[in-house]
């Protein structure tokens, strides 16, 4: 229910949950979320595959020296389609969501593909991308709501909004950053869903006193848009954020306008505030935006076959790169600098940004791409391909764009919703049609 303009934190109802598993829930709640001394806000997002895009750069960069060489652990199917990426806990429990009757998030561990739990939640959090903080606590949206569960799937929190949150972020200073794609911005405690300051709505306040019959749009509104940055989808990505100035990044579709922007907004004071906008985006946002590693520009792709460098300063253009395909989902970007989009219609290719150029350093139109190509220490880096009628997992050389490995997805067809990979070297891909692999690095 809204009231006085901000939407309050409603009463979590749980589904399928033992009541065993309830009580143990409540002596969760009570211990860990009011007030006492059990206090996790300085964890921070842990070590693993926290968010889709790995942190709140969205650079699609690990840390963790990859594997030159890496084998098939298990795989299995969750049962229903798959739309975001895995996410990875600091102790390897994966995460992801799905649309299902009785389970729409679910948790397996690393080791052996077990199920953790799963719980139910509503249609849009197969929309919404799932974060990982250093406790193994998950965040996640649905229709109307931000949730949060333990690492065991017992309830934490469940707070209302308007939307479903498409994405979801740490703040810099331990906080939890949603933004719907209807356009509301939130701050929340990760520890009681509460909010840290006022909600700010991108599109603006709806005046009920000029049209008194206006009801809010429905929480799933535009959603089939927000997979291509299409106009029914005003905040179609996930959000970038540096967490050393609170600025954060976020593509915005404003109705009527004919181009999509990208929007500086920065959280401190206790306030959101809004930056600058630059309308730059022809045929609407194609990719989440990603920060370069020392914050100074941000990319972006659009519909118009375009890569573009902005400055964070002004939303200075710094540079556009016309590509032969729509970039799409993220933006792969290391602390050295070296740029590779994804996009199910293009190649492996690499880029060097030079200023006010960028530069190609090595292209690979052998490796059609069928999902997000990441990078990690030692110069090696993973991504999905086709070929011949399935998917193989490519390990290259970042340096060079050089095939270290090659290794089949039993049975998988079509494309992929990201690479993640984890604290130990793990490698996790899944299929949009709904299937987990799991790849470990060969001793």
């Amino acid at each position: 229910m809204r009231s006085g303009g901000v939407l309050a934190t409603s009463r979590w109802r749980p589904s399928r949950i033992r009541a065993a598993a309830v009580l143990a829930a409540v002596g969760v709640l009570a211990l860990a979320g009011c007030g006492t001394d059990v206090d996790d806000i300085t964890v921070g997002p842990g070590k693993g595959w926290p968010a889709a895009y790995h942190d709140g750069r969205n650079g699609a960069t690990s840390p963790v020296t990859g594997a030159k060489k890496i084998a098939l652990s298990w795989t299995r199917p969750v049962g229903g389609p798959i739309a975001e990426a895995v996410t990875l806990g600091p102790d390897g429990q994966l995460f992801v969501t799905t649309r299902l009757p009785n389970c729409a998030i679910f948790s397996f561990q690393m080791a052996t593909g077990r199920k953790r739990f799963c719980n139910a939640l509503e249609p849009s959090a197969i929309s919404a991308p799932s974060l990982v903080d250093g406790m193994t606590n998950v965040y996640v949206g649905d229709d109307s709501h931000v949730n949060s569960f333990n690492y065991l799937g017992q309830p934490r929190w469940r707070t209302t909004v308007a939307g479903t949150p498409v994405s979801v972020q740490f703040t810099g200073d331990g906080n939890l950053l949603t933004i719907t794609q209807s356009g509301q911005v939130d701050v929340l405690s990760r520890q009681t869903g509460e909010r840290a300051v006022p909600t700010v709505q991108l599109l603006g306040e709806p005046d009920f006193l000029d049209n008194p019959n206006l009801t809010w749009p429905a929480a799933g509104q535009g959603l089939d848009d927000c997979a291509i940055g299409g106009p029914q989808c005003p905040v179609a990505n996930i959000s970038a954020v540096d967490a050393a100035t609170g600025r954060f990044f976020v593509t915005l579709w404003q109705p009527g306008k004919p181009t999509a922007a990208l929007v500086a907004l920065r959280y401190a004071g206790n306030k959101i505030q809004r930056d600058w906008s630059a309308e730059l985006l022809s045929g609407g946002s194609a990719t989440s935006p990603a920060l370069s590693a020392d914050g100074t520009t941000v990319y972006v792709g659009d519909n118009s076959k375009r890569l573009i460098a902005v400055d964070t300063s002004d939303g200075r253009t710094k540079w556009v790169k016309s590509l032969e395909w729509a970039p799409r989902g993220g933006i792969s970007v290391s602390s050295d600098g070296l740029i590779i989009p994804a996009g199910d219609e293009g190649h492996l290719l690499a880029l060097r940004d030079k200023g006010d150029v960028p530069e190609i350093a090595w292209e690979r139109k052998d490796l059609a791409l069928r999902g997000l190509p990441v990078q990690t220490a030692g110069s090696t880096g993973y991504t999905t391909a086709a070929i011949g009628d399935g998917l193989n997992l490519i390990t290259f050389d970042t340096r060079s764009g050089a095939t270290i490995d090659s290794d089949i997805l039993p049975g998988a067809e079509g494309t992929t919703t990201g690479t993640s990979i984890g604290a130990k070297g793990e490698v996790v891909v899944a299929t949009r049609i709904g299937e987990l692999f799991v790849f470990k690095p060969e001793s």
